[in-house]
């Protein structure tokens, strides 16, 4: 393959003509053979190993070899890579248009892969998260089913990784990375699916949820509603979105990591996963904003978000991002296997890998090496053999497990620990993410490039934010106690509840034959929340001008204070008194920021 004329000293070399890497087949003896690259001089004035010879227009020679000398030039770690008849015109099929050429280039490639890691982080790690209590609500699921659907993402990377990377990696990257794009799209809209084939949500109003000594029964609807079965439906989207992801997050990595400069790949590496970090927090905003409309758009509801029977609009993200994702997999799937110009920086990348004492490494640089089943066992057993991978897998694995279950209940332990409704948590956890994660991923590449940082200085980069990450997790031992709430974490007489077990009938609302099923808190003038109206006594109910919520008059449950309308309780759940809440929102930034700071100087040190 023919390549541009450099005549910059790009890296130490300059060519005076043309430079053409093919050649024929090496002798059998010869396959795999590598050669280093002696550093701080030009390549000029001597025949190249392929025999293409080049100008006097330099100093001194690449291979200025004698008799003799020819092993110690052809050292460790350069790979000689034939690319002949490739082809790397960006197109689908025999459709490669001029325009299109424009993108062909490292930084489109940068490019359309930002935003399909954007449109997954934001899809997987931000709107799952955000809805988890909307979809929990609204089809009847318990907080164990909602781990379950987000473990499904999970579940299918866990099965797709190893033969997606694999034979993706020996295969045709963008068409691997495009697929995937375009499967995670389908995901998204199947998880919003279930919207559409069920009925409308009913819910009862503010004024018919049940006073003391009114109408408690349930609409029949309500009582045989059971549509936890939807479940398994966002557990297949879930899937979905696991296998489409697998091969960004692989192959992208490396598709990006061989068509840049070695001292440039972290910043690429660096600005993808940035990408990737900011879809959540953009998903934690965004999605935060849809909870605020109620779920059946155009319906007319008397009851706000703060209240616990409001469901918000959970599935508009998912259409929008479903429908992103299936656009920008089109123009993935028209790049080439490799793009033009990369051939110089596989040439020149020295490979940092550990050396095994049994020189069983040598037989992963055969050309042949990979590209059957065969030979997955002895790649697997080469990995395990090498400590420093080992360990670093690790390493990214018990992060991996603080991060998933702090971006998916992280926002609801907000929601429940201070009293928000479902959208402020999010907002409020989007704020967290977007300067801690997407600053730490950033300055984590920037930090490796400006420092020439290599293996054994990414991996002290790492410990050092690892321990620094580990002492601020100390936070989590500070808690605030939990909101008082009659019948459920007190008596109703502010005593105990004897053996921790749910008591909701006391001799105030005895007569007023409330339902257990009927779940709309109230916080009374006492400070003490209570499981409903009814539970609370209450006789009457109207509203306040000011803030639109429902007032509820003559509580007998709520103790007389010295208030001008003693007994009364205001619909929602009582404002969290907890002075703590800035104090672990730092804590939680420090924990996400460090976290985040090691991941891409960990994944450079895993490429090396």
């Amino acid at each position: 393959m023919a390549m541009p004329q450099n005549s910059t000293g790009e890296n130490g070399f300059c060519f005076a003509q043309t430079l053409d890497f093919s050649r024929p087949s090496p002798p059998p003896g010869e396959a795999g053979r590598t050669f280093d690259a002696p550093s701080g001089r030009e390549t000029c004035g001597t025949p190249l190993s392929n025999g293409t010879a080049s100008s006097d227009s330099c100093a001194e020679p690449l291979c200025s070899t004698t008799p003799g000398e020819e092993d110690t030039q052809f050292g460790k770690g350069i790979k000689y890579v034939s690319a002949d008849g490739e082809e790397l015109a960006c197109g689908w099929g025999g459709f490669t248009p001029g325009c299109l050429q424009l993108f062909n280039t490292s930084k489109g490639v940068l490019f359309f892969l930002c935003v399909a890691s954007f449109l997954q982080g934001m899809t997987v790690n931000g709107f799952i998260n955000t809805v988890i209590t909307s979809i929990e609500r609204r089809f009847d699921l318990r907080s164990y089913q909602s781990g379950l659907i987000a473990s499904s993402y999970d579940i299918a990377a866990c099965v797709c990784l190893t033969f997606v990377s694999y034979f993706g990696g020996n295969g045709h990257k963008p068409r691997w990375l495009g697929w995937g794009v375009l499967v995670m799209g389908l995901g998204s809209l199947l998880f919003a699916l279930p919207h559409f084939t069920t009925g409308r949500y009913e819910t009862r109003s503010a004024a018919e949820v049940g006073v003391c000594g009114g109408n408690q029964s349930l609409p029949c609807a309500q009582v045989a509603s059971s549509l936890s079965g939807y479940r398994f439906v966002f557990m297949l989207g879930q899937f979905l979105h696991g296998m489409g992801a697998t091969p960004l997050y692989t192959l992208g990595v490396t598709y990006l990591d061989e068509n840049v400069k070695t001292n440039y790949s972290p910043v690429y590496i660096a600005v993808f996963y940035t990408a990737a970090i900011l879809g959540p927090a953009a998903g934690y905003l965004v999605g935060g904003m849809f909870l605020n409309i109620y779920t059946e758009i155009g319906r007319e509801v008397d009851i706000t978000p703060e209240n616990t029977l409001w469901v918000g609009a959970w599935w508009i993200g998912f259409l929008g991002a479903g429908a992103a994702s299936l656009l920008i997999s089109i123009p993935i799937l028209g790049y080439p296997q490799r793009l033009p110009g990369s051939q110089r920086y596989i040439v020149m990348r020295v490979s940092e890998a550990h050396q095994l004492k049994d020189g069983s490494h040598k037989k992963a640089s055969d050309p042949d090496f990979g590209k059957t089943v065969k030979d997955l066992p002895r790649s697997v057993l080469l990995l395990l053999k090498n400590p420093t991978f080992i360990f670093l897998c690790l390493a990214g694995a018990t992060e991996a497990t603080l991060i998933a279950g702090m971006s998916t209940f992280g926002p609801k332990f907000l929601e429940s620990q201070f009293s928000l409704s479902a959208s402020e948590a999010a907002t409020f956890f989007g704020y967290l993410v977007v300067p801690a994660g997407g600053g730490g991923t950033f300055l984590g590449g920037f930090l490796v490039n400006k420092f020439k940082l290599r293996c054994s200085g990414i991996i002290k980069l790492c410990l050092l934010c690892t321990v620094s990450s580990l002492l601020a997790i100390f936070i989590f031992f500070i808690h605030c106690p939990n909101m008082p709430m009659a019948g459920v974490t007190q008596m109703y007489d502010g005593s105990a509840l004897p053996g921790g077990h749910l008591n909701l009938t006391a001799a105030c609302n005895a007569e007023c034959g409330c339902l257990q099923e009927t779940y709309s808190p109230v916080c009374g003038s006492d400070g003490i929340m209570y499981y409903s109206p009814c539970h609370a006594g209450c006789k009457k109910v109207s509203e306040n001008l000011r803030n639109g919520k429902k007032v509820y008059h003559e509580c007998s449950c709520v103790e007389k204070t010295f208030l001008p309308s003693p007994g009364n309780a205001e619909a929602g759940k009582c404002t969290s008194s907890c002075a703590k809440r800035p104090l672990l929102l730092l804590f939680m930034f420090v924990v996400i920021l460090f976290t985040f700071l090691s991941s891409i100087p960990a994944l450079t040190a895993t490429l090396r």
